[in-house]
């Protein structure tokens, strides 16, 4: 099941946060932000070492204050993975961080107050290649916008983030991206179309406050699929009252579904009914947690029965079909041993690590050569 994405994307500036390149057709960067307190040095490093972990491209650290950004400084002495920094307001925070090491700063400039303070903060990131993020959100238009539009808008928090950008633009500066949230989808869905025309720089997506697991999932994934499906976005960000880890897995999920990135297991499973021969339910539920350590890419199809498990198994790297008195496991689309329910989440669990470790080995041989 290895099909190419339809999906044409529109075509951006390149930015590096990090090493981690954005836009100009670099995989969309999936991201999450702590909410640890960042002067607890150890807590914030342990949930961002678990983000990693989990495939997070990017980490997002809010900077309150100058103690935060001492903080921040320790805490970036430790993590490999790329760090943004979210201050507002104060333009020596920012510049503190960027002395510390910070891959992108999310500041908007009309924030920071008189031009001299915009213009050391924009030095300082140019000198040290450090992209800006400016993010505009519903809950926090000017006051200005919101006596002018009445309340928040699509067209409004595209006018929010023009003037910022206008800024930028007076100062010469290109290397930025732009997020526009709210936590209604068609008002968010409606302003990343407006500016994505307007602007040739990254966009950075999101549903902001979309609530809790279960509604912020499928609020999120509504409204970036959307966008996503349209070809908008360079980087994502899931905005669960979760545990951060889950807003990457969600993001990879959601990315996964559009073939737009691969990461882990691809896991095609049937909802389950009558006919199954074996627990899907928790089969699917045991194999997930076993295996959420396992990044490498691979389709694997759970069915409980023969009306749709054959075509799907054949379909898949490995797929499993329900029979009785035995299960038949197809292997790279051809029937390749059975396996009894006793043993089940056992025996898949080994052979698809089997499988991963021998294209791990597969892939290896395969850069070995290319190197002689």
């Amino acid at each position: 099941m290895k099909h190419e994405s339809p999906i044409k994307r529109r075509e951006s500036r390149r930015i590096m946060v990090g090493n981690v390149p954005v836009g100009g057709g670099a995989p969309i960067a999936v991201q999450s932000m702590t909410n640890t307190d960042t002067c607890d040095v150890e807590a914030t490093v342990g949930q961002i070492q678990a983000l990693q972990a989990a495939g997070a491209d990017i980490v997002r650290v809010s900077v309150p204050s100058m103690d935060a950004a001492e903080a921040f400084g320790r805490i970036r002495e430790r993590v490999s993975v790329p760090l943004v920094s979210d201050i507002h307001f104060d333009y020596k925070i920012a510049l503190r961080v960027a002395e510390l090491g910070v891959d992108c700063l999310r500041i908007n400039p009309g924030n920071i107050g008189r031009d001299d303070r915009v213009s050391a903060v924009i030095s300082a990131a140019r000198d040290r290649d450090i992209p800006i993020r400016i993010g505009v959100n519903a809950g926090s238009l000017e006051k200005s916008l919101q006596r002018k539009y009445g309340e928040p808008t699509p067209e409004a928090l595209v006018e929010s983030a023009m003037r910022h950008i206008d800024i930028l633009d007076r100062h010469d500066f290109q290397d930025f991206k732009v997020s526009l949230k709210a936590s209604d989808v068609f008002m968010t869905v409606a302003a990343y179309r407006q500016i994505a025309s307007q602007i040739e720089q990254p966009l950075h997506l999101g549903i902001t406050e979309a609530g809790g697991f279960r509604s912020g999932t499928v609020k999120s994934s509504v409204g970036l699929g959307m966008l996503l499906m349209e070809g908008i976005g360079d980087t994502i960000r899931v905005s669960l009252a979760a545990d951060p880890v889950q807003e990457i897995k969600v993001g990879f999920d959601i990315l996964k579904s559009l073939r737009l990135r691969s990461r882990g297991i691809n896991f095609i499973a049937c909802p389950s009914c009558s006919r199954q021969n074996f627990d899907v339910i928790q089969t699917m539920n045991d194999l997930e947690a076993r295996l959420d350590d396992v990044n490498t890419s691979m389709d694997v199809a759970i069915i409980g029965c023969i009306v749709n498990g054959p075509g799907e198994a054949k379909e898949a790297d490995l797929g499993l079909t329900g029979g009785s008195p035995k299960n038949l496991l197809y292997m790279d689309g051809k029937p390749n041993q059975k396996l009894d329910n006793a043993s089940l989440t056992d025996d898949l669990e080994r052979l698809i690590r089997e499988e991963i470790e021998k294209r791990k080995k597969q892939e290896e041989a395969v850069i070995a050569r290319s190197a002689d």
